[in-house]
C-alpha cells in the first residue's frame, strides 16, 4: 500500500528542513499516531541513523527498525525498513515560485502480511494511516505558521476513524503484529486444513497447541531436557497414550489432574494429556510443605495427582484416596504407577476430543496468606499473545530457555506462548544460574525466562564464570514474579545487553504492564507501560482516578482476568467498572510509566505518615554492602508502626546499622529510617523468589549474628 499527502507551508524551504529533519521531532508532528520512536543506532540524524518507528494502526503499533538511506539538504529524506513490517517513507520539501513558500510532499508505503488477512489489512488500516500522514503535515504547518490543526486535517482524521469499525481495527492489528512474529504464515492447503479442523475439534486448549504443532513442524525439536530431546510429533504422540492412560486409570472430563513437577518433559506432557482427555490441570508450588500441600489438595479435590519422586512423602497425606502417578523418577522401583509405564502399556492413536475444553488452575505466592487456586479458562482470541508481543519481540520458532518454574503464572505464561510459537523450550528441573548461562550457550537460546530472584543470582557469580559463556544469542530476557529490586535492571543491561523486558501483574490480573529496556533506561525502577488491549488506572480509596504523579491502588482490565478463586466463592479481588485490583498501590508519571510503590496491605502509617517499605528496600540494595533487603511493618507503642529492615550483606564486610540508617536518613525522609535493621544469612523466598514477609514478621527478636 502506497500513500502519499501533500500541503503548501508559507515559510521558506531550510526552515521547513530544520524541522523535518530533527527525527526526535517526528514525535511532535505524529502525535498519538507514533506509538515508539528510538533511537537505535548510527547518527541522530542523517544517512545511517537508525530509529524502531512504529505507527499505531487501531491499538496495534505496527513497524520495526528503520534507517536513513537518502539525505539531501534541504530536499529529500528518505527511510527503510531494517527489521519488521517493510516499510519506506520519504519527507519530500520543493521551492514554490513565489520562494517565499514550501511544497511539502510525505509518502508511505508498507507491505502488510501476505494473503487474506495481508489485503484486509492493507484495505482497514489505510485510512488510519493516512490520517496519520495528515496528522503530520498539518501539525508541521501549525509549528511553523502558528495556529491550529486545520479543519480539513481534522476532518481527515475523524472520518478515518468513522469509515473503520474500531474493533475490526485492532483484530486486524492482532493480525498483523502475529505476521510480523511470524506466527501466521502461508502454509501448504492441507496442512492449513488439518490445523483449522484441529482448532474446531479441540479449541485453543494445550493439547489443540501440540496437535497443531506436529502437524506444523513434526520433526522438529519441541523440547530439550537433561533426558534429551523431543519432536512435536514425539510429544504428540506420547501425550496420546498418556491421555489414553489416565482415562483408563478412571480420570474422566470435568476433573481434575494436580501436577507437582519440576522443569522438565513430563510436566509438559501430563499438562498436554489431562487437556486431551478435558480434565482441569491443578499446578501445586514445588516448594509446598505437606500441611499446604494437603490443604490446597483437599480443597480443591483433584481426581489424580502426576507428581516427581522426590515429593512423594511430602505428598503422603494430600494423594491419600487419589489416583497417583510418578512423573520423574530416578529409581527403578516406585509405589505408585510412572508416566513410563502408562506410555509403554498404551497406543498414540489420537484420543476422542471433549466436550469441554479444560481449564488451568494456577495457585497464588501465598506470601502474606493461604495459596488460593485462580481458575483461567484459555483465551477466546489471539489478543492476549498479540498484547505480549506488541512489547517483548518473541519470534516464531525461536528456541527458549525457561528457567523460571513452569507452575508459576509466568512460567506457565510462556509454555502457553512456545505452543503458539511453535518454541523449541529448553528446561533444566532445577535452577542454577551457572547452568542456565551454559543453557544459552550450548542451544543458543533467542530467550531467557526467569524471575528477578534468578539474575541476582547470575550477576552474583565471579565475571570470569560469566564470560565463559556465550549469551549473544540472546534476543529476550523475560523477567516477571516480583518486583525488579534496586538497580537490578541496570546491572543486568550493562553486563548482558539491552534485551530485558519486565512483566508487572499478578495471578489473577495476568498482566499490568511491560517494561521495555528503553523505559528501564530512562526511567529505572519502572514497571512500563500497559500493552495494547490492557487498561490500567490508579484509584484512590473512593474508586476515583488519580493525576500523574499521585499514588493510588492499581486497577487493570484485559481479556486474561482470572474468573475467580476456587473453593472460595466469597473471596476474590476487588473490581471497579470492570477493573480488577492487582493488590499493589503505585504512580504514573507523565510519560504513562507506572511505578509499583508496594503491596496495598504493606503500607504502614507511621506518626500519622504513610511509609512503603518498597522505596527502602530499593534504596538499600543500592548501597555496595547489601546484598539483598526487605522490611515490614512491626507495632510500635508511640508511633502505631514502624519499620524494621532486614539486610543480607554483599561481603565479608558487613555494614554496621548506624551507617545505613545514616545511608537512609541522606536519601529519604526521616519517618521513613527504619527503627532496626536486622542482619540475615538470606532472606526466606518461595519457589519463585519471592520474600516470604510473614516468615520476617514472625520473627520476635534479632538473630545472634546481627
Amino acid at each position: 500500500m502506497r500513500l502519499e499527502k501533500r500541503t503548501i507551508i508559507d515559510a521558506p524551504r531550510d526552515e521547513v528542513w530544520e524541522l523535518v529533519s530533527d527525527l526526535p521531532n517526528w514525535r511532535s508532528l505524529m502525535g498519538p499516531g507514533l506509538a515508539q520512536l528510538e533511537h537505535r543506532g548510527g547518527p541522530e540524524a542523517g544517512l545511517g541513523a537508525r530509529y524502531e518507528l512504529r505507527l499505531n494502526v487501531g491499538s496495534a503499533p505496527i513497524g520495526g527498525l528503520i534507517e536513513v538511506v537518502e539525505w539531501d539538504e534541504g530536499r529529500e529524506l528518505a527511510w527503510t525498513s531494517v527489521t519488521g513490517i517493510d516499510q519506506r517513507g520519504r519527507w519530500r520539501l520543493r521551492e514554490e515560485p513565489d520562494g517565499a513558500s514550501t511544497a511539502v510532499t510525505l509518502r508511505f508505503a508498507y507491505t502488510a502480511p501476505g494473503g487474506f488477512f495481508g489485503a484486509l489489512a492493507d484495505r482497514l488500516g489505510a485510512p488510519t494511516v493516512s490520517g496519520h500522514l495528515e496528522r503530520a503535515l498539518a501539525n508541521l504547518k501549525r509549528e511553523i505558521q502558528g495556529g491550529t490543526m486545520s479543519d480539513t486535517a481534522t476532518e481527515g482524521l475523524r472520518g478515518a476513524a468513522l469509515r473503520v469499525p474500531r474493533r475490526v481495527i485492532h483484530e486486524i492489528g492482532s493480525i498483523a503484529i502475529l505476521a510480523e512474529t511470524g506466527v501466521v504464515r502461508p502454509l501448504r492447503p492441507d496442512k492449513l486444513a488439518r490445523i483449522g479442523l484441529t482448532l474446531m475439534r479441540w479449541g485453543r486448549s494445550p493439547a489443540a497447541g501440540f496437535i497443531a504443532l506436529a502437524v506444523r513442524y513434526p520433526d522438529e525439536t519441541a523440547i530439550v531436557d537433561e533426558l534429551g530431546t523431543l519432536t512435536f510429533a514425539e510429544v504428540h504422540r506420547r501425550t496420546n497414550a498418556l491421555a489414553h492412560g489416565l482415562a483408563d486409570a478412571g480420570v474422566k472430563e470435568g476433573d481434575g489432574v494436580a501436577i507437582m513437577c519440576r522443569n522438565h518433559r513430563f510436566f509438559v506432557e501430563a499438562t498436554v494429556a489431562a487437556s486431551k482427555v478435558g480434565a482441569d490441570a491443578l499446578y501445586l508450588n514445588t516448594a509446598f510443605a505437606g500441611p499446604q500441600l494437603s490443604e490446597v489438595v483437599k480443597r480443591e479435590k483433584p481426581a489424580a495427582i502426576v507428581y516427581d519422586e522426590e515429593f512423594g512423602e511430602l505428598l503422603e497425606d494430600a494423594g491419600k484416596r487419589r489416583k497417583r502417578f510418578v512423573a520423574w523418577h530416578d529409581s527403578d522401583d516406585t509405589d505408585d504407577p510412572t508416566l513410563d509405564d502408562l506410555l509403554s502399556d498404551h497406543d498414540s492413536e489420537d484420543p476422542v476430543a471433549p466436550e469441554r475444553e479444560a481449564r488451568a488452575v494456577i495457585l497464588t505466592s501465598g506470601t502474606t496468606g493461604t495459596p488460593k487456586g485462580a481458575s483461567r479458562s484459555q483465551p477466546q482470541s489471539l489478543d492476549p499473545a498479540a498484547a505480549l508481543f506488541s512489547k517483548i519481540p518473541l519470534k516464531a520458532r525461536q528456541t527458549t530457555h525457561i528457567a523460571a518454574p513452569l507452575f508459576h503464572s509466568w512460567g506457565f505464561a510462556h509454555l502457553t506462548l512456545g505452543l503458539l510459537l511453535g518454541s523449541t523450550l529448553v528446561l533444566r528441573r532445577k535452577f542454577d544460574p551457572e547452568q542456565s548461562l551454559a543453557e544459552v550457550a550450548r542451544h543458543q537460546c533467542d530467550s531467557l525466562v526467569v524471575v528477578p530472584v534468578m539474575m541476582s543470582r547470575i550477576l552474583d557469580l565471579d565475571p570470569e564464570v560469566r564470560q565463559k559463556y556465550d549469551t549473544s544469542s540472546l534476543k529476550v530476557v523475560a523477567a516477571s514474579g516480583s518486583a525488579l529490586p534496586g538497580d537490578l535492571a541496570t546491572k543486568w543491561m550493562d553486563e548482558f545487553g539491552d534485551n530485558l523486558y519486565n512483566l508487572y501483574g499478578s495471578t489473577e490480573v495476568a498482566w499490568a504492564t511491560i517494561a521495555t529496556p528503553a523505559d528501564m533506561r530512562a526511567a529505572p525502577g519502572t514497571a512500563g507501560r500497559a500493552p495494547r488491549g490492557t487498561i490500567l488506572k490508579l484509584l484512590d480509596e473512593k474508586g476515583v482516578e488519580v493525576p500523574p504523579g499521585e499514588t493510588g491502588r492499581i486497577f487493570v482490565a484485559n481479556e486474561m482476568l482470572f474468573e475467580g478463586y476456587t473453593g472460595d466463592e466469597g473471596d476474590s479481588k476487588d473490581v471497579v467498572d470492570g477493573l480488577m485490583a492487582t493488590g499493589d498501590v503505585g504512580r504514573v508519571d507523565e510519560a504513562g510509566r507506572l511505578f509499583v510503590e508496594g503491596r496495598d496491605d504493606e503500607m504502614i502509617v507511621s506518626g500519622g505518615e504513610n511509609v512503603f517499605p518498597k522505596e527502602v528496600e530499593d534504596l538499600l540494595t543500592r548501597h555496595d554492602s547489601v546484598a539483598e533487603a526487605a522490611a515490614v511493618g512491626v507495632e510500635d507503642e508511640k508511633f502505631g508502626q514502624r519499620l524494621r529492615a532486614f539486610v543480607v550483606p554483599s561481603g565479608s564486610d558487613k555494614p554496621s546499622e548506624d551507617d545505613l540508617k545514616a545511608y537512609i536518613k541522606k536519601n529519604l525522609a526521616n519517618y521513613k529510617v527504619p527503627r532496626e535493621i536486622w542482619f540475615l544469612d538470606e532472606l526466606p523466598r518461595n519457589a519463585t523468589g519471592k520474600v516470604l514477609k510473614r516468615e520476617l514478621k514472625e520473627m520476635e527478636e534479632a538473630p545472634s549474628s546481627g
